[in-house]
């Protein structure tokens, strides 16, 4: 079909092997830059730049199992879906379709569209489906009824290779027993048609030598069927844009902006129209660097008032497993923002949770938003009068505990050591030992520890972690992990006041091995507090026992891992440690945190880890810690006191904000659905608000 009109038969010319790459040639050119004109051998292959991995340890059978009970009963547990799902490969993911039918005699995508709805249900049923017959249902939604979806039709065909093409035409085969050129030459027409099938065919030149003549007779044809002539020969743009290589075509672009003096981009502008034109373009997008087509394509797709989901869905789903790293890289540096965070602000629920999951991680290393507490100083204040307030609720039979409550929640840690004076001053008596005699439980907890000043309080949640038998090593993790070094050496002259002791001492002797190494180092509070190096953060990244953590299957001994990490982590200033996770992603194509708990275990992971996430985006860590404290049965209470407590008047509003991102919910209505009593509207005050 169309052949002759196309060229299609014409004999190919002779060409020859250009000199091979040189090692350090990089196989993804960066955006706009002009293409190099060596040719890239399979003695260069390229590595796997997917954000969604092979799961280590995978069982299809203890994950069908799982995904059975979470859609179980009433209702279905919709975070262990996209957890489960969103962490598996495609093929591990059919995997666990034939193990669901075997265990259950039940189809698994069936099951997840009935249990799950919406965006959310789309999403996670194309992640089910292997590649080719996601692309088949995509074409095959495209041109079924009424209009054709022609921007489907082009990011597909444009951008995929002539494997895929292969495989997605013998998909739709067997899905719809159909012939998909068919069914496209059905649905559309003229010379949007004729490329559609051109690319169709799935017959690009692949081999890797290019002829320098024909570059350039390619490059003079372009010219004459477009600029040179009265009118335009379609049928030249479709053969040549159709046919050949990726390399050669972009030695081709180069040598037309040379003989033309503009890019090929503007003639297809200026001598196309219409879907066509949008085609070709998109062709020419993908010769030059399929990672950009799919960057600008994503950036559009959130852009503006509402949202393009199927787009976005599409998108996110066929190239998880391909170039998402490249994709958001060039995301970052066109768009000045991360597709990590775009995604955030334009979606919502567990559809967000999912895409953000396959985004892989955030590319912003810029500030964060500055960092508010939600108990500020109050105005008028006046020590004596509140000491008073305080004297009239305990005094007498009963205790006014909302009146304390209205007082001390209300104020400033600073206000508050002025009223543990005045209260002194004015009867002679210590407001600590009153508040203790006349509260109890939660609330007293939460009470006392409102009136220690930060260093005390640390200092005392650090000694109860220690103290008796046992550690509380996650006390000591989430302490010693996010301080920073006036606040560690502020809790050092505590903890020496109030127990005679050193902090040091009693850390180095109630744990071992490497994590006392790491809370020692913390609690020196030396860490560095300069910006970030880019030549060191360089380094830091590429030291060769940090890169073999990508290595999930290297015997090496991690103690020179844990070393290296330690002294990277524990001494870097924060923004010099964002910019090396940055480098660690592009160099080992894993995230930090990743390659940290595959590679380590038990202590010295969960405080490498906190330390990881502590620098990403310190109140996100807080929020996840107070959603775990209430999420499920019962309520970690000495969890959500101490963190309630420690950022009320740091970043307690910014966790607000972390915690609805997250969760969907705000942290108000989970403390109020999951506390009671005069605990409750403590906590409430300190919240500071619903959002």
């Amino acid at each position: 079909m169309f052949e002759a009109e196309l060229g299609l038969g014409q004999p190919e010319p002779k060409r020859i092997s250009p000199q091979p790459c040189s090692a350090s040639t990089s196989p993804f050119p960066s955006p706009g830059a002009a293409p190099s004109s060596c040719i890239f051998s399979p003695l260069f292959p390229q590595v796997y730049r997917g954000s969604v991995k092979d799961f280590q340890g995978f069982d299809a059978n203890q994950d069908a199992e799982a995904l059975y009970n979470a859609m179980k009963g009433f209702g279905s547990d919709k975070e262990a879906i996209l957890d489960l799902i969103t962490s598996r490969s495609n093929k591990q993911r059919v995997e666990i379709c034939q193990a669901y039918k075997a265990l259950y005699g039940k189809d698994l995508i069936a099951d997840l569209k009935y249990e799950l709805t919406g965006k959310f249900e789309r999403l996670i049923v194309s992640l089910m489906r292997p590649p080719a017959y996601g692309d088949a249902k995509e074409i095959k939604d495209a041109i079924s009824g009424v209009g054709t979806d022609e921007k489907c039709l082009i990011e597909i065909l444009a951008s995929r290779t002539n494997q895929e093409i292969h495989d997605l035409v013998a998909a739709y085969k067997d899905a719809y027993e159909r012939d998909l050129e068919a069914d496209i030459v059905g649905d559309t027409s003229g010379h949007f048609k004729k490329m559609l099938v051109v690319l169709l065919q799935g017959a690009r030149e692949e081999d890797d030598v290019v002829s320098e003549d024909l570059v350039e007779q390619d490059a003079k044809d372009l010219l004459e069927a477009g600029e040179l002539k009265w009118g335009t020969d379609e049928a030249q743009f479709i053969y040549i844009l159709g046919r050949r290589s990726r390399q050669h075509l972009r030695l081709v672009f180069d040598e037309y902006m040379k003989i033309a003096g503009k890019p090929i981009e503007r003639s297809i502008r200026g001598e196309l129209s219409g879907d066509f034109e949008k085609l070709m373009l998109a062709v020419v997008k993908c010769i030059r660097s399929t990672a950009e087509y799919f960057a600008e394509r994503l950036y559009k797709a959130m852009k503006g008032l509402g949202t393009r989901d199927n787009t976005l869905i599409r998108i996110m789903v066929s190239r998880s497993e391909i170039d998402m790293l490249d994709i958001r890289e060039v995301f970052r540096t066109k768009y000045e923002k991360s597709l990590y965070n775009m995604i955030k602000e334009d979606t919502s629920g567990e559809y967000k949770k999912a895409l953000l999951k396959l985004c892989g991680g955030d590319d912003d290393t810029g500030p964060a938003a500055p960092l508010r507490g939600t108990v500020q100083p109050a105005g008028d204040f006046n020590d004596d009068g509140d000491a008073q307030v305080l004297r009239k609720a305990m005094k007498g039979l009963g205790t006014d505990e909302g009146a304390i409550i209205e007082v001390l929640t209300k104020r400033s840690n600073a206000q508050r050591q002025q009223i543990l004076k005045a209260y002194k001053a004015h009867y002679g008596r210590d407001l600590m030992a009153d508040l203790k005699s006349e509260l109890s439980g939660s609330l007293a907890k939460l009470i006392l520890g409102l009136m220690l000043t930060p260093a005390q309080y640390d200092a005392k949640q650090l000694r109860k972690a220690v103290e008796g038998a046992g550690t509380d090593e996650s006390v000591l993790i989430e302490i010693m992990a996010t301080r920073n070094n006036q606040e560690i050496k502020a809790i050092n002259e505590a903890y020496q006041e109030a127990y005679h002791k050193s902090l040091e001492d009693d850390l180095s002797s109630d744990t071992s091995g490497h994590f006392k190494r790491i809370l020692v180092s913390l609690a020196l509070g030396n860490r560095d507090e300069g910006p970030e190096n880019a030549t060191q953060a360089h380094e830091d990244a590429k030291v060769r026992p940090i890169l073999k953590l990508a290595d999930v299957s290297s015997n090496d001994s991690s103690d020179s891992l844990e070393t290296r990490f330690l002294s990277i982590l524990c001494t870097r200033s924060y923004p010099h440690l964002r910019r090396v996770f940055q480098e660690f992603i592009k160099m080992t194509n894993h995230d930090v945190e990743h390659a940290i708990k595959k590679r380590m275990s038990g202590d010295v992971r969960d405080a490498f880890v906190a330390i990881v996430r502590s620098v990403k985006n310190k109140p996100a860590f807080f929020a996840d810690k107070l959603y775990k404290s209430m999420k499920g049965a019962g309520t970690d209470e000495r969890t959500l006191t101490r963190i309630m407590i420690s950022r009320s008047e740091i970043d307690l509003f910014n966790i607000r904000g972390e915690f609805i991102d997250l969760f969907d919910k705000s942290l108000h209505h989970m403390i109020e659905k999951d506390t009671s009593g005069d605990y409750r509207k403590a906590l409430l005050a300190l919240c500071g608000g619903e959002d």
